[in-house]
């Protein structure tokens, strides 16, 4: 069932998540994110995650009721504008023709639930340092595409639920569980070098994605096993205790005078190789 409500204005109570886009401490403390733009709101109506709100152009409105309808929420408020400047004034930029919603926050996935699930052999991803929620978005649409099943989300990166990483992922974070990990005193696994620690323990090869190693390149490394691949970011890389933690460094062959790669780019490099090896891609 439908709940509709054209509105010429932002001004209801409710749409204040919409309001405070460039506000992710607010979303964050309420366990809310936004999602932006056509592919990545119809990827969340298609997801099992919850739905709070939809805002969308009146005249968009008959594009994503089947979306809505096949919904299993009872009913989802749905807020239809009637001015399109209202929506680029919002978002920043003229011309935006996409919509919004508002989805909660799931419960995060911790590293027992993820390695509870069937699988074999795992691969997983880890991210250590990376602010950027732009490329967290990226590593996220990696990791589905090239079939991790894991994101380890170190104590220092941005989160994933981001406005803009969400967007930069086009919805791959509905399908991707995350492991997004919050430092806390007197306990080591809830930092990444400790939870990269556990996985060793458990028999998963910790493989860190680091440029400035002569040990060893992508081709020479086996991802035929459970492992877990640890990316940096790309100005200051690996920190040290999370370099220390892993089994072994590998390196993505470049010519001479190119040092490093966006974290991005390197994480598709690294997850192709794996697949590869695998015979997964």
């Amino acid at each position: 069932m439908l709940c509709v409500q054209t509105i010429a204005a932002l001004d209801l109570p409710e749409l204040a998540p919409y309001r405070t886009l460039r506000r992710p401490a607010e979303h964050a403390a309420q366990g809310i994110f936004v999602a932006e733009g056509d592919k990545v709101v119809r990827r969340l109506l298609e997801s099992d995650f919850d739905v709070l709100s939809v805002l969308l152009p009146e005249h968009r409105l008959a594009e994503f009721e089947p979306l809505l309808q096949a919904r299993r929420e009872p009913e989802i408020p749905v807020f239809a504008v009637t001015k399109k400047s209202v929506l680029e004034e919002l978002v920043g930029f003229e011309m935006f023709q996409g919509v919004l919603a508002v989805g909660r926050i799931p419960v995060v996935a911790t590293l027992e639930t993820v390695l509870a699930k069937p699988a074999g052999p795992r691969l997983f991803a880890a991210v250590d340092g990376v602010t950027s929620a732009e490329n967290i978005g990226l590593l996220v649409r990696n990791c589905a595409a090239f079939g991790a099943q894991a994101l380890i989300v170190g104590e220092s990166s941005a989160s994933p639920f981001l406005r803009r990483a969400v967007r930069n992922s086009m919805g791959a974070i509905f399908k991707l569980a995350i492991v997004e990990l919050k430092a806390e005193s007197g306990k080591p696994s809830t930092t990444l070098a400790g939870t990269l620690g556990d996985l060793r323990a458990l028999g998963v090869r910790c493989f860190a994605a680091h440029p400035h190693t002569e040990r060893k390149v992508l081709g020479q490394a086996d991802f035929t096993g459970d492992c877990c691949i640890v990316f940096g970011s790309e100005g200051n890389g690996l920190s040290p205790e999370v370099l220390a933690a892993c089994d072994e460094a590998v390196a993505v062959p470049m010519a001479n005078g190119v040092d490093s790669l966006n974290v991005g780019a390197a994480a598709a490099v690294f997850l192709y190789e794996a697949g590869r090896q695998r015979q997964t891609v």
